[in-house]
């Protein structure tokens, strides 16, 4: 079974752009409640916060699921390996459970950034490869490039953005998708539909956003500092929408409310 639809996996814990306190507290509370896939980043600069926040928790190293992400610097092969050990060392781990590119290259071609990926993974450094952020025609180039199953490409997922092109590439290539973005950063508030919706099912507005994503076959990847948040994040595995629901919220994915783009992230591809 892929990594990311083991129960435990479908729901990670976003650690962007938590340091310092926040980011202990919030990872207690998250360890707490019951996430165990933690996810970060070398951009996002806290890999050391996050390897010892975690080794003050005391949580055991093979109850989690850990996810890193190579920088589009660190993306060549004088820098990749060297990186990713830096990585290791900030995280205090030997190995991580999985390993993203954390943005395609800037020329397309992926196939020498996956293979990287791939030494990685048969050098034991980690368990599972993907990508993150890449479209349609990458996801297909980058499973073309190896032989080893990629388990992600985590990308902008939400009710308000169509991403039925990734979707049915996804099912395609075998690559899940994973989101990240996962209520619009609050966008989905704006429409009342989630809370009509959740008032039916005892839900709140951004659980009956998160369990659209679920069923649509998709991770999700949250972030909150507030408990009753990063606990209300996780609380969406007892009830299933409805197909007519479904098909209401799916209906706003016609409002195309992309977040992330060329204008704020230079590293962004042609989206599709």
């Amino acid at each position: 079974m892929n990594i990311f639809f083991e129960r435990t996996h479908q729901r990670s814990f976003g650690t962007w752009p938590l340091n310092g306190q926040r980011l202990l507290d919030a990872l207690q509370s998250a360890i707490d409640i019951g996430y165990r896939a933690i996810d970060t980043a070398q951009l996002y600069d806290n890999e050391i916060g996050v390897g010892t926040s975690l080794r003050t928790i005391g949580i055991a190293r093979d109850e989690l699921c850990i996810t890193t992400k190579i920088a589009p610097a660190n993306d060549s092969d004088e820098r990749f390996m060297p990186s990713l050990r830096e990585s290791l060392a900030k995280l205090k781990v030997d190995r991580v459970d999985v390993l993203l590119l954390h943005w395609p290259p800037a020329n397309g071609d992926v196939a020498p950034s996956v293979r990287r990926l791939e030494q990685a993974a048969r050098a034991g450094l980690t368990r599972h490869i993907g990508i993150s952020n890449f479209n349609a025609a990458m996801m297909r180039a980058a499973k073309a490039a190896t032989a080893l199953p990629l388990v992600a490409n985590q990308v902008e997922f939400h009710p308000l953005l169509n991403q039925r092109v990734l979707l049915e590439t996804a099912s395609e290539t075998g690559i899940p998708l994973s989101s990240y973005c996962s209520v619009a950063r609050g966008e989905i508030f704006r429409y009342p539909l989630f809370d009509e919706i959740g008032a039916r099912y005892g839900k709140s507005a951004a659980q009956v956003a998160l369990r659209w994503i679920l069923q649509k076959g998709v991770a999700i990847n949250t972030m909150s500092t507030q408990r009753k948040n990063i606990e209300s994040n996780f609380d969406v595995m007892d009830f299933t929408l409805s197909s007519i629901d479904m098909n209401r919220i799916d209906a706003l994915t016609g409002t195309n409310y992309r977040i992330v783009n060329r204008e704020r992230v230079p590293y962004a591809p042609e989206f599709d």
